[in-house]
């Protein structure tokens, strides 16, 4: 991968980060395209678009999270957001789950790789994760649902009363998707408390990042 293009990226997002950390970056780009090769882990292959739809992407996300907040990534694939964010925070308690055996073997390949701690990347349904963890969380997050009300209802029994779910999402949908939405969340018991879009570096495309809290809580 190109470092000079994706410091460039970092800029370009308005996003500060370490050398250090940009390394990191790196090597876990590189780890992925090698692996890449051999097993299915991202239909992003390009190092421009691997820099920006999924390690920028990722950073905007850690611009959300607080240091000491114990993090759930569901259906988390090849560790994005979950990596990314390890690496820019690397204190922060994160766990890790998908049910693809080979894409959480790579993730705890990069585990190793990088040294980290208080890391898990588990082999798992959410489902069976509500057996032992739940209320735990402090921050639920996915870029693997397409629907808002799937990624509440798995992971719902996994939040820490006082958490938040945050869903990673393309452009904001139209109003009549938006009240649609609002009002299965509602049957959850959950509500939308805030969208924050972004935009890409480079005209790559637009992002959103959904903030979703229990109606009790928010």
């Amino acid at each position: 991968m190109n470092s000079v293009f994706l410091r460039k990226c970092i800029s370009e997002a308005g996003l500060e980060i370490t050398e250090y950390q940009i390394e990191a970056l790196i090597t876990f780009a590189e780890e992925l395209k090698k692996w890449n090769q051999k097993i299915n882990l991202t239909a992003i292959t390009n190092d421009d678009e691997i820099a920006i739809k999924h390690l920028v992407d990722a950073l905007f996300f850690a611009n959300f999270i607080g240091t000491c907040e114990t993090v759930l990534d569901i259906g988390s694939g090849a560790g994005i957001p979950s990596i990314p964010l390890k690496i820019v925070k690397p204190e922060m308690p994160v766990v890790s789950v998908d049910a693809v055996a080979k894409k959480i073997h790579f993730q705890r390949h990069i585990a190793r790789l990088l040294k980290f701690d208080h890391f898990e990347a588990l082999h798992v349904r959410v489902e069976e994760l509500q057996k032992t963890s739940a209320n735990s969380f402090d921050v639920i997050t996915s870029r693997a649902f397409s629907s808002l009300e799937t990624f509440v209802r798995l992971g719902a029994p996994l939040l820490h009363e006082s958490g938040r779910m945050i869903a990673m999402k393309g452009p904001i949908a139209d109003k009549e998707t938006q009240l649609k939405d609002e009002e299965l969340l509602a049957d959850l018991g959950f509500k939308i408390i805030d969208v924050h879009s972004y935009s890409l570096p480079f005209n790559s495309g637009k992002r959103s990042l959904i903030l979703i809290k229990p109606c009790k809580a928010a």
